[in-house]
């Protein structure tokens, strides 16, 4: 078994995949290697998208649990489990929806945002520290930044999402250590 940071570059190459990664190369392994943890913990993923990126919550949601050769995966839909989140506007009701879902995922859960900064949703994400977030257009703290404007982004997301399904496939069967 090889460590995560090596196992992430090789495939990183090996997927022709530097040049979409190639300015976020290592924040990515590092941040994805501390979300992996989580999932390994039991953690629920829960996905947000902005209003524009539904469809690539709709695609993650279809695609996660489609591997016979691993267990099925804890990720939900922020929107099935609370559709009114375009009215939460305040911090007290991330704070109401934050305690509704710690009651319901006593093991915990993350926030998995993508989308525009700016979006109110991604508010919700920002609101916690454990977040996994691909924002458009600004860096943070557990995020990823990509460009907005960028005319291939569909097919980062895309891209970047069959790294992510790869690297957990790599940490539950023992191709890769997170430690």
């Amino acid at each position: 078994m090889q460590d995560f940071v090596k196992w992430s570059n090789d495939t990183i190459v090996k997927e022709g995949l530097n040049a979409t990664i190639q300015d976020f190369r290592v924040e990515w392994i590092a941040l994805l290697s501390s979300r992996l943890k989580y999932l390994l913990e039991g953690r629920v993923f829960i996905v947000i998208t902005d209003e524009e990126r539904s469809w690539f919550e709709s695609y993650i949601l279809k695609r996660i649990n489609r591997s016979a050769a691993r267990p099925l995966l804890p990720f939900v839909s922020l929107k099935a489990l609370y559709q009114h989140i375009d009215e939460i506007n305040s911090s007290e009701q991330i704070s109401l929806l934050e305690d509704m879902l710690s009651l319901t995922f006593p093991n915990g859960y993350v926030f998995f945002y993508i989308g525009k900064n700016i979006d109110k949703r991604a508010n919700i994400a920002k609101n916690s520290e454990d977040s996994y977030m691909w924002l458009f257009d600004e860096q943070m703290h557990n995020s990823i930044s990509l460009n907005s404007n960028d005319e291939n982004l569909d097919i980062k997301l895309m891209q970047l999402f069959k790294l992510f399904d790869k690297s957990i496939d790599a940490v539950l069967l023992n191709q890769a250590s997170l430690i």
